[in-house]
């Protein structure tokens, strides 16, 4: 997969991005990951990308040029991107589903806004996409950027045990089923004896009665089937 990140502060998505999953499928070469600071498509010697917003108001915005020449340097490098995603607390919600679809996607482009956001001239023309990870407002788009990069990538064949990927939460609808690893008691608190029992058969079905209850009880939006 070949992905971009276009942002006001570089080195502190490539930190992440250098640790984790993350970090290693792009040693492994599963994916190609650049870094593109947004200050170098500015075109005055203060690498200018924002300005006071037109009828007034708090802040800044973002700029159109800077983004345009960002852009079309990805495209002249990388070819036609599948999506242009811009992080924004107006986008719509960022979910598993959504994950699945962008690791398909290749070329992929996220845009890492700041202050008041983008101007929208570059939002209606060049971006595909509008992704939010929650209803709040951060400082930047850097860190919701990096949670979709984070779970794209982990969805790449090759980037972690396919088992993990297919049985944890949100990928059938319900939340994973409780876990547990050595020792058998800590502090009084016991394994439930279904999983030391080496029945497969059995396990399998607490394991999925414990998804649906959990689902039922913590994110009853979800609807799991019985």
């Amino acid at each position: 997969m070949i992905a971009d990140v276009i942002t006001i502060f570089p080195a502190m998505v490539e930190a992440a991005l250098a640790e984790g999953v993350v970090g290693r499928a792009r040693g492994r070469g599963l994916v190609d990951i650049k870094v593109r600071d947004l200050r170098a498509s500015a075109t005055d010697r203060h690498r200018t990308v924002d300005d006071v917003p037109y009828g007034g108001g708090p802040g800044m915005v973002m700029t159109p040029e800077p983004w345009f020449r960002a852009i079309d340097a990805v495209i002249a490098e990388r070819g036609r991107p599948g999506a242009v995603v811009l992080m924004t607390p107006q986008g719509r919600r960022f979910t598993h589903a959504e994950a699945e679809r962008l690791s398909r996607l290749s070329p992929l482009v996220v845009l890492c806004g700041r202050y008041e956001g983008l101007d929208e001239r570059v939002t209606r023309t060049v971006v595909t996409d509008e992704l939010s990870i929650g209803d709040y407002v951060l400082t930047g788009g850097e860190l919701p950027a990096l949670v979709v990069i984070d779970a794209v990538i982990r969805l790449l064949p090759g980037a972690i045990e396919a088992a993990s990927v297919a049985d944890e939460s949100f990928s059938a609808g319900l939340l994973e089923y409780p876990q547990y690893t050595r020792p058998a008691v800590f502090r009084g608190m016991g394994v439930p004896a279904i999983l030391t029992s080496g029945d497969h058969g059995a396990v399998d079905r607490w394991r999925r009665e414990q998804s649906v209850e959990r689902t039922r009880t913590r994110r009853p939006d979800l609807g799991p089937e019985d």
